[in-house]
């Protein structure tokens, strides 16, 4: 069995505490804020034993060096990332697994947002840490990559059994959810949504993890390929409709 513990850091992370309760490791998936997945880890009893970094970003890697000094954990991260990235101890591509004691991790190659982000879908327990590369009714910036390339990494999060669950790095769907019914008004299933994160948010609760389902019917950027879209945001190919649904996003 795995455990999946979830808490905020900085100003707007979620940071994450991955414990397999038979082999007793415990992952962090990225490090945002070093000194707070220690003290998370400690009121467990849990022993840190890797890291998996989904991207370069010091809001995700940043905390590796003083983390792996604390407990002479190792590092997994991606490839394309790994020149930016301190203290690897392994590199991945699509593909590639990793475990957390039997249990299996899938590396899915999901670049854009910098040209080596990867997830991790851990299939036996249906769920998936996505990073920046997908969040609740949005996606990350193409800070590095390109329109092609990040449509083809949202393709592979959307091919993924509905019944998963997404848990992204940040809490930024309030704001996503405004850009989302500008861009899709017409879309009675993310109005609901939208009404629903609203409440959540009155009350300070978390929009994160979501399922795959909801955002199959409700996130305008998995949804570029959908004629309605393509419709209104113009583009003969669904990559070209991403990047009009990014640039409008980006100046929202």
């Amino acid at each position: 069995m795995i455990a999946i513990h979830q808490f905020p850091c900085l100003s707007d992370n979620y940071g994450y505490l991955l414990h397999d309760t038979d082999s007793h490791e415990t992952v962090c998936i990225d490090t945002p804020d070093a000194a707070e997945y220690l003290r998370q880890a400690d009121a467990r009893g849990w022993r840190i034993t890797q890291i998996w970094n989904t991207h370069w970003h010091p809001d995700h890697a940043g905390g590796n060096e003083a983390i792996k000094a604390a407990t002479g954990c190792t590092i997994t991260a991606p490839l394309g990332d790994a020149e930016k990235i301190a203290g690897i101890d392994r590199t991945v591509r699509d593909g590639d697994l990793v475990k957390l004691g039997e249990h299996n991790a899938a590396v899915i190659d999901v670049s854009g947002h910098t040209m080596g982000h990867v997830a991790y879908h851990l299939p036996d327990s249906a769920v998936a840490f996505v990073g920046d590369s997908l969040f609740a009714l949005g996606c990350g910036r193409m800070f590095e990559g390109t329109a092609p390339q990040f449509w083809d990494s949202l393709k592979r999060l959307r091919a993924l059994p509905s019944d998963t669950t997404l848990y992204c790095a940040h809490e930024y769907t309030a704001a996503n959810a405004r850009f989302a019914l500008h861009a899709d008004p017409g879309n009675s299933a993310l109005r609901a949504y939208a009404d629903e994160i609203t409440d959540k948010r009155s009350r300070n609760e978390p929009t994160v993890p979501f399922p795959l389902s909801r955002e199959l019917a409700t996130n305008p950027f998995l949804r570029a390929d959908a004629p309605e879209m393509q419709a209104k945001w113009g583009g003969d190919l669904p990559h070209e409709t991403f990047a009009a649904l990014r640039a409008a996003k980006d100046s929202f």
